[in-house]
């Protein structure tokens, strides 16, 4: 199937609440514009210097989310376009966020990386650490940022009992901000019906679109 019918297959699976993240990372322009042409307007990066020369060539009403760990040094390149960056996992990326959101004069939406895989190499804040953050005068101060909810990375597994539990976990967890945000980005191309069963608003696909990279 074309990238085209493989988004609108997509697209048609999904509740009217659940937005798609379509995950362009290594993909070249020609391919990112198919799925442009066929109606996809949200794009996910995980390199900021990729998404920057996107960005640029691309049509400017694309949202731009950056999905990948994102290095503080970096932030500049793509804060004055980024519409939504997922993996904010400390207080100092926050701040270099805000700082590069000021600069630019824009509020820029971010999501919090909870940690609830059992996998070393994921990022993320745990329950403790997601409070003390929120709560710190630090966090109280900054005006160029907007949390508008969590995201969460589930094992690498089979195991559809162990990674529904960890979507479970990130519900869990979500229900007890206040105000409750909107998003909560859990779901990727091989569990995003899983993720959107245990209430996933926002779900990141890239190969059942694009094919394999």
């Amino acid at each position: 199937m074309s990238i085209a019918q493989n988004l609108l297959k997509i697209k048609s699976s999904l509740p009217e609440n659940v937005t798609l993240v379509a995950v362009s990372k290594t993909k070249p322009i020609p391919d990112l514009m198919k799925a442009y042409d066929a109606g996809q307007r949200i794009f996910g990066e995980n390199k900021i210097q990729e998404m920057a020369e996107k960005w640029e060539a691309m049509p400017k009403d694309i949202e731009w989310h950056m999905i990948g760990h994102v290095q503080t040094n970096k932030v500049k390149f793509m804060a004055p376009f980024v519409s939504l960056i997922h993996g904010v996992d400390s207080l100092k990326l926050l701040q270099e966020i805000n700082k590069q959101a000021q600069k630019n004069n824009r509020i820029i939406d971010c999501l919090l990386q909870i940690y609830i895989a059992k996998e070393e190499n994921k990022f993320g804040l745990d329950e403790e650490e997601l409070n003390s953050l929120l709560a710190s005068a630090a966090f109280q101060e900054m005006k160029n940022i907007r949390i508008v909810g969590l995201m969460g990375m589930a094992t690498f597994t089979d195991n559809q009992n162990q990674i529904r539990k960890e979507f479970t976990h990130l519900k869990s967890i979500f229900y007890k901000l206040a105000p409750l945000p909107k998003t909560i980005s859990m779901g990727m191309s091989g569990d995003y019906q899983l993720a959107i069963e245990c209430g996933s608003t926002m779900v990141r696909i890239g190969s059942r679109i694009f094919g394999g990279r």
